[in-house]
């Protein structure tokens, strides 16, 4: 007979939300094994969260966290729209982003980790399924610590179907106070919300990315009947065109299209006598 540990009825407490004593004699009849157990009370039909952790979550909140120059990002999942908009759901997303912001965690494997309640917080997630009554998950989480000058700020957009989290850094610590480089950075993280970047200039641009989208445009260009060795001449137009779409110092500024981000930037940074430089930038949409 296996030895039968608190830890192992913990756990498949929290896999199926059954009682603790259901759970010791479930772990007792199969001799330990964490899957047969779940099985076996999933028949005698007292596992709850088990058929719960089936179901998929799709909705759910986005949120930030922002003290002086560290701020963090993180999306926690729902079943319903109706639970994401719920007090309970509501404050179980808040006291985790209170908890993981107190913590170092600087990625989701180290987020899941970090300690809560007396467990972590994934498992303090899938305790509180039955509690709250749908399947969640911690799906995303971000982090910006500033060490020298400038700003860590974030946004938040649909009542959390968006976030994002910006890194902007400037060469004097006056600049960061100053009313017109406070609207620049509010006015980028909206423009990020709304225009979607995915990387802030083409030296970031993820290469496959770039790669794939190279290759679809030199068939869309062989399909319309374009010479072979004209191609090379048209591709690096194609990649501008592409940078223009995808970079955030490229795009055109969403309050005035009349000229790009990195003009906007530039020209802040000309009015307060500064160099300013956008570093780093998180978008999170719910579910994608």
């Amino acid at each position: 007979m296996a030895d039968i540990t608190p830890a192992m009825v913990k756990e498949l407490r929290i896999k199926t939300d059954a009682g603790m004593m259901d759970c010791k004699k479930a772990l007792m009849e199969c001799d330990g094994n964490m899957d047969e157990a779940v099985k076996y009370l999933r028949e005698k039909g007292i596992a709850k969260a088990a058929k719960k952790a089936d179901r998929e979550a799709k909705e759910g909140i986005v949120t930030t966290v922002v003290e002086g120059k560290d701020g963090i990002i993180l999306e926690i999942n729902c079943e319903t729209d109706f639970c994401s908009k719920g007090d309970k759901f509501k404050a179980l997303v808040a006291e985790v982003a209170a908890t993981l912001k107190a913590s170092s965690a600087s990625t989701l494997a180290e987020a899941l980790e970090v300690a809560m309640n007396g467990t972590t917080v994934e498992k303090y997630i899938a305790e509180q399924c039955a509690a709250i009554g749908e399947n969640m998950k911690f799906r995303k989480f971000g982090r910006f610590t500033l060490a020298g000058e400038g700003t860590v700020t974030s946004y938040i957009h649909m009542g959390g179907k968006v976030g994002v989290l910006l890194q902007v850094e400037t060469g004097k610590a006056e600049t960061a106070a100053a009313e017109a480089f406070q609207t620049m950075c509010k006015d980028i993280t909206l423009h990020i919300a709304a225009c979607a970047p995915k990387s802030v200039d083409s030296s970031s641009l993820d290469p496959a990315f770039v790669a794939e989208e190279q290759e679809i445009a030199k068939a869309q260009l062989i399909a319309e009947g374009k010479p072979e060795h004209l191609l090379e001449k048209i591709l690096p137009g194609k990649l501008k065109a592409l940078y223009k779409q995808s970079c955030l110092m490229s795009q055109e500024f969403v309050k005035d299209p009349s000229k790009s981000v990195e003009a906007l930037v530039a020209e802040t940074g000309k009015t307060l006598g500064d160099t300013i430089t956008v570093k780093a930038f998180e978008r999170f949409q719910l579910g994608a």
